[in-house]
């Protein structure tokens, strides 16, 4: 049996998979509380250690593609916040994020264990048609079920939840060695969208390294991602203009006033501050939770006891550093190499604006490949989108008509036919 082993994985990756499978554990669910009968996806749920001494236990949720697992792409999702649950991204509530294969439904939610329903949406399955197997992780410690042995192992940052990160995926593929050399996505919405670049590089110099498994990192995708404050928080009044939500008079007072910069304007500038004061009066930014917390749910997810007190869909107490304020930089590093990215917004999100992307993105001094043009979803203008090339890279941009902040939960249907085609290396 181990010689079969060897031969299939290769005596150097069996010699790393023994070095790393400390901390180390997974499951296959079958049956989960508030859905009636076997579950009819793959999932599978563990723990892999990180950190000196496996320390930091970081929990994962993985769904397999339903089509051909062995040859479909593999994305490995990090959520937002930094604090965000990997659960609250393969479900949430009546509308999910839409790229996991469930949703709670709560139509009729009365505080009990609400019940779970397929999603006709997932990002795992379209109709027959398989876009792709997906690792949601909760990440950083903290997050989700993720926990740490140690006082001192909770303490995290933007630039040790990437090296984390991408020691949780080799530990995961060396535990996987049949999706190893499948094609490798990095994916991640809102703040996860800073952490989808650094996770990206750190594959990218271990592949250079000669580090294994080598991962066939192809690109990775960003949805209402947080790339550089100064650049993206700083469009959230002109989008609020463009949407009606401030009127023409404010909105050219504070832009005479600030000088076009709202972002933590000058404290001396007294203009400035009675400028926006009204705008930010006016502006308002916008269950899981009961079965996540259920015990019958932990138990069938195979959550460690005692490892967690209370579930929460976003911890927003974990010790964590930003260190890290942007990541353009990353970006212009992978603009001159051979990799595919997708960055894709509701055209309706207050919180980190389309807008800002398309500020960052001419900074990359690409060519445009496919100009700006609606897409179509059934007939229907689904959004807008324009492609961006130099040399092997390329660069697509989509806005989602109608979308908030995460951009799935308000249009399944059309986020699931975008992530189809430009999979497929399709246009829009």
């Amino acid at each position: 049996m181990v010689v079969n082993k060897m031969n299939w994985i290769g005596l150097p990756a069996l010699l790393l998979l023994l070095l790393f499978n400390t901390g180390t554990s997974q499951s296959i669910i079958k049956t989960l509380p508030g859905y009636s009968g076997t579950l009819p996806f793959k999932l599978e749920t563990g723990y892999i250690g990180v950190g000196e001494n496996d320390e930091v236990q970081l929990f994962y949720y993985f769904v397999e593609s339903e089509n051909n697992p062995k040859t479909d792409p593999l994305i490995f999702w990090i959520s937002g916040g930094p604090g965000c649950s990997g659960l609250s991204t393969l479900v949430y509530e009546t509308v999910c994020f839409c790229t996991g294969p469930f949703y709670y439904d709560v139509a009729d939610f009365d505080g009990s264990l609400p019940s779970i329903l397929p999603n006709p949406y997932s990002w795992t399955k379209l109709y027959g048609f398989q876009v792709a197997s997906i690792i949601f992780i909760d990440s950083p410690v903290g997050t989700g079920f993720s926990y740490a042995n140690t006082s001192k192992g909770y303490s995290s940052s933007d630039k040790k939840s990437a090296k984390d990160n991408y020691t949780f995926l080799r530990k995961w593929l060396l535990n996987h060695p049949m999706l190893s050399k499948n094609r490798l996505y990095v994916a991640g919405e809102s703040y996860g969208g800073k952490l989808v670049p650094m996770v990206a590089m750190e594959i990218l110099l271990g592949n250079e390294a000669g580090l294994r498994p080598r991962m066939s990192l192809q690109g990775y995708i960003i949805g209402n991602g947080l790339t550089d404050p100064n650049i993206d928080y700083n469009e959230r009044i002109p989008i609020a203009h463009r949407l009606a939500l401030i009127s023409d008079e404010y909105f050219e007072l504070a832009k005479v006033s600030c000088g076009g910069k709202y972002d933590n304007p000058d404290p001396n500038n007294v203009q400035c501050l009675l400028a926006l004061q009204p705008i930010k009066e006016s502006q308002n930014y916008e269950s899981c939770y009961v079965w996540a917390n259920d015990l019958t749910v932990q138990e069938a997810l195979r959550i460690r006891k005692g490892t967690i007190g209370e579930w929460m869909r976003c911890n927003r107490s974990i010790s964590y550093e930003v260190n890290q304020k942007s990541v353009l930089h990353y970006h212009e590093i992978f603009s001159n190499k051979g990799y595919n990215v997708l960055i894709y917004n509701g055209d309706h999100d207050l919180l980190i604006p389309y807008m800002g992307p398309l500020k960052w993105i001419r900074n990359l001094s690409m060519t445009i490949d496919d100009d700006w043009r609606p897409w179509h979803v059934n007939g229907q203008v689904a959004g807008y989108t324009m492609k961006h090339k130099k040399n092997e890279f390329n660069l697509t941009f989509v806005t989602v008509k109608g979308a908030g902040h995460t951009p799935p939960e308000y249009k399944p249907k059309e986020c699931l036919a975008m992530i189809h085609r430009w999979l497929s290396t399709r246009l829009l």
